[in-house]
């Protein structure tokens, strides 16, 4: 027993030791020369690379509303949501949708571009408020791997080949008989074309293509039989790309999306729901970045132009006209602007716009409302109480002349109405004849009692005499 108390003895000695041998260092921010460089290479979505941005300002007051894109509770992460669906064959895109919405049990879904029942690959699924970017995903370019069948046996290789490539640039096409659109000729660009396997025993081509939205591909493989002279038809259809996501990037299937959300009502385990929804930034990292005031956020949710004292970064060649994402500091997407400043008119001038919204993306009081507090807005709500403004704060029958003249004052107080400027004019040349009277009074005091007329009459009787 002795031998075991000097044991833990010594074990309580040496763990005395041990803690008081820490290692003597100043733990103090020492002064540097330079700033060091913060690496944002690996930052997800719209943060990517936040270091090379030019920064206008960095003095903003950070709010604790909004959330990270990816960090976002899982209502809100859904409700913003984006599926790249790998479609099947056989159902139509507007039956996947409405079993997408079903299944999520949300209120809308959109797609990025109708496929045709028998064409599988890639179609964006946009969710709630992410359908807002469905239009611009629409009019996307879009990628299609395609087999043809050609009618008849063909020399070699080489002369599809030829045909392939000749058919690229502007063509005209008029939509098959069985078509979800208007059976009028028009006019779609094919920006390249490329032949990936042909089959001389079964007179099969594979080919890739890249074309513009709404170009049909059926439409495409009966012209490369006539341009052969043998004939040819479609005989299979997969698109690999659609607008910014393509078939590397994280498609899930339908049998996805049900096993995640069965998940998740059972398990309560959000971690494959997270997995097959990815928040709408991600359609949005092509696009050239502002980051705006935290403050600025809620004015431009309902449809405020962004002016430069709201700006804080942008990016590098940014041109007037160009299509552009408004973003948070916490790396979320605000709204679709198009720029009415180029970079270096941003990073030299004080005042102006600087975008003006072409669609709105958040949520309307997700963050504070920070506008309609200054001095000529809380006028105009003070007048509007008072029924001299109408309710949509234009001028009426009791609103003062003041104010309809434009002499607006710059503080808090409301203008004087009609009736209180004429009051106050009475007042003032009551003061006015107060002052006369009271300069009369001292002269009589000082003059011994003359008045300034008798005095000039006594000064003309002596010059006679």
């Amino acid at each position: 027993m002795s031998e075991v108390k000097t044991e833990k003895k010594k074990k309580r000695k040496s763990s005395v030791g041990a803690a008081a041998a820490v290692p003597e260092e100043d733990f103090v921010i020492k002064p540097q020369d330079t700033t060091p460089k913060l690496d944002t290479s690996k930052w997800p979505l719209l943060l990517k690379n936040y270091d090379q941005l030019h920064v206008r300002t960095g003095h903003y007051t950070p709010v604790s509303n909004g959330h990270s894109p990816l960090k976002r509770p899982l209502a809100d992460y859904i409700h913003s949501g984006v599926i790249n669906l790998d479609k099947p064959a056989n159902p139509s895109s507007h039956e996947i949708v409405a079993w997408i919405r079903r299944i999520l049990r949300c209120e809308k879904t959109g797609h990025s571009g109708t496929l045709d029942p028998q064409v599988t690959g890639c179609l964006i699924v946009c969710i709630d408020r992410a359908t807002r970017l469905v239009k611009a995903q629409q009019s996307a370019g879009k990628e299609y791997v395609c087999v043809v069948r050609l009618h008849s046996a063909l020399e070699s290789s080489h002369k599809l080949m030829k045909a392939i490539e000749t058919l690229t640039g502007a063509l005209f096409q008029r939509p098959p008989l069985i078509s979800a659109v208007k059976r009028q000729l028009r006019i779609r660009t094919i920006y390249e074309s490329k032949l990936i396997e042909y089959d001389e025993d079964r007179h099969l081509g594979v080919f890739w293509v890249s074309c513009e939205a709404g170009t049909y591909i059926r439409t495409l493989c009966v012209h490369l039989g006539l341009l052969l002279g043998v004939g040819g038809h479609m005989q299979e259809l997969r698109r690999v790309r659609s607008g910014i996501m393509d078939e590397t990037k994280n498609m899930v299937t339908m049998h996805d999306v049900l096993d995640a959300q069965y998940t998740y009502d059972t398990f309560k385990d959000e971690s494959y729901l997270r997995r097959i929804v990815k928040p709408l930034e991600c359609l949005l990292t092509t696009y050239k970045r502002i980051v705006v005031k935290d403050s600025a956020v809620n004015a431009i949710c309902y449809g405020a132009k962004l002016m430069v004292p709201g700006l804080l970064r942008f990016a590098d060649s940014i041109e007037v006209g160009e299509d552009i994402v408004l973003m948070t500091t916490k790396g979320e997407a605000v709204a679709v602007g198009i720029a009415e400043m180029t970079t270096a008119v941003m990073a030299t001038c004080d005042h102006g716009t600087v975008a003006k919204i072409k669609r709105v993306v958040m949520e309307r009081d997700l963050y504070p409302r920070k506008w309609g507090k200054g001095p000529v807005a809380m006028l105009k709500k003070a007048m509007i109480t008072k029924g001299e403004l109408d309710k949509y704060g234009r001028p009426n029958d009791k609103t003062p002349r003041d104010y309809v003249d434009g002499k607006r004052p710059t503080s808090g107080a409301p203008p004087a109405s009609s009736s209180e400027a004429a009051d106050g004019e009475d007042a003032k040349k009551k003061k006015k004849k107060k002052k006369k009277s009271s300069v009369g009074g001292d002269a009589e005091m000082s003059g011994g009692g003359d008045t300034p007329s008798k005095k000039k009459k006594k000064r003309k009787i002596a010059k006679v005499e």
